[in-house]
This record gives structure tokens, C-alpha cells and sequence, in this order.
């Protein structure tokens, strides 16, 4: 059988597909409006850290967690497959227009728009976590240094946080045509990794038994 990569460029790929922030871009510039350019930065770093701790912790504490609970790593591809071809899905059907409600702009409040739901679901949402579980259980292989997958964290972590601070310049240069389709050509790459993250629990629950 070929051998399957697991290196950085594997980790950051499928990175880019589950924990783009494309969807919450919108959301971010709709509560950055009026702002002072150092309150949005603040936003930026909030909402970016955010998904940065998130994955991290993921990482570390996933495969603890599955192991507490017995479940298998199979079971957990099956589960974490479906969860991308729901996120997958869900991307390829969605519109970039965004109601956000103006009730509450005290910038408290903001703050913690900026972790919820900016950071956690649009950018870094169950799809996300699941497959960085999935990713550091290639990554603690003896051939396979985990620090790979930490540094696609990282690099993750970075884009998002770029993507955040020049929001206003990504949605100048595509706008909302060109923020739609690549939010469904992302979905289309979310929706194939779920199928792949599938297949493999399938093969572990089943095939190598026999």
C-alpha cells in the first residue's frame, strides 16, 4: 500500500480546509464598524488567539480524552468524517450575507463576540477540533514528530490571524461572489476530507481485522 502523508504540508492543507475563517470575515467587519483601528486589532488578536488555544489544547488533550472515554480511534474518524460532511455541506450552501444584531455595542460585549462565535464555532467549530484530534494521532507516531502538526497550528493560527486583520481588503478584492465561492471551494475540500476521515474508520473497524 502507498505510504500516506502525514508531513506539515499534510497537517496545514487540511488545516486551511476546516479552520478557515471565511465564514465569520463578515460577522468580524460587521462588529469592527467604527471601531478605533486599535480596538479591531484587539478583536483580531482575541479572535485569532482563540482558535490558536483551541486547537492546541485539542492536540494535547484529544487522544487523552478518546482514551478516558474508550473510545476508538476508528469510531472517533467515523464520527469526526460525518461531523466535516455536515461543516462541508454546510459551507457549500451558505451566503456571505450576514445579519448581525446592533443591539449591544459596548465593546465588552464585542470582546466576546470575538471569542464566541467568531473564534469558536465560525473559525475553530467541532469540524475543526475533530480533525485535529485525528492529526495528532498521526503526529505522536515515533516517525512522525508532533512538532509538525504544532507548527501547521501555528502557521494556521497566523493566516487567520492576517485574514482577520485585512478582512476589509479581502472582501474589497473579491467581494461577495468571490467570498461565496471560495467559502463553497472549501467546503467541497472539508466535504472530501470528512469522506476520506470515513473510509479510514471504516478500514480500521473492519478490514484489519480480518
Amino acid at each position: 500500500m502507498p505510504l500516506v502523508d502525514h508531513s506539515f504540508k499534510h497537517f496545514l492543507f487540511g488545516l486551511i480546509a476546516v479552520a478557515n475563517n471565511i465564514p465569520a470575515i463578515p460577522l468580524y467587519l460587521e462588529i469592527c464598524e467604527g471601531l478605533h483601528p486599535r480596538e479591531q486589532h484587539k478583536l483580531c488578536l482575541i479572535a485569532s488567539t482563540t482558535s490558536l488555544i483551541t486547537m492546541i489544547t485539542a492536540m494535547l488533550t484529544g487522544m487523552a480524552v478518546l482514551n478516558f472515554f474508550e473510545i476508538s480511534i476508528s469510531a472517533f474518524r467515523i464520527a469526526g468524517g460525518l461531523l466535516l460532511l455536515n461543516t462541508g455541506l454546510s459551507m457549500m450552501k451558505s451566503s456571505q450575507e450576514t445579519i448581525v444584531p446592533k443591539g449591544d455595542t459596548a465593546f465588552s460585549k464585542m470582546i466576546s463576540m470575538a471569542v464566541i462565535p467568531i473564534g469558536i464555532p465560525l473559525t475553530t467549530g467541532a469540524g475543526t477540533i475533530s480533525t485535529v484530534i485525528l492529526f495528532s494521532e498521526k503526529a505522536h507516531l515515533p516517525e512522525q514528530p508532533a512538532l509538525e502538526l504544532l507548527g501547521a497550528i501555528v502557521c494556521m493560527s497566523l493566516l487567520i490571524y492576517l485574514s482577520f486583520r485585512y478582512s476589509t481588503l479581502i472582501i474589497r478584492f473579491l467581494g461577495v461572489t468571490g467570498m461565496d465561492v471560495l467559502s463553497k471551494i472549501f467546503g467541497l475540500i472539508t466535504l472530501a476530507l470528512g469522506i476520506q476521515f470515513i473510509i479510514g474508520g471504516i478500514e480500521g473497524a473492519f478490514f484489519k481485522r480480518m
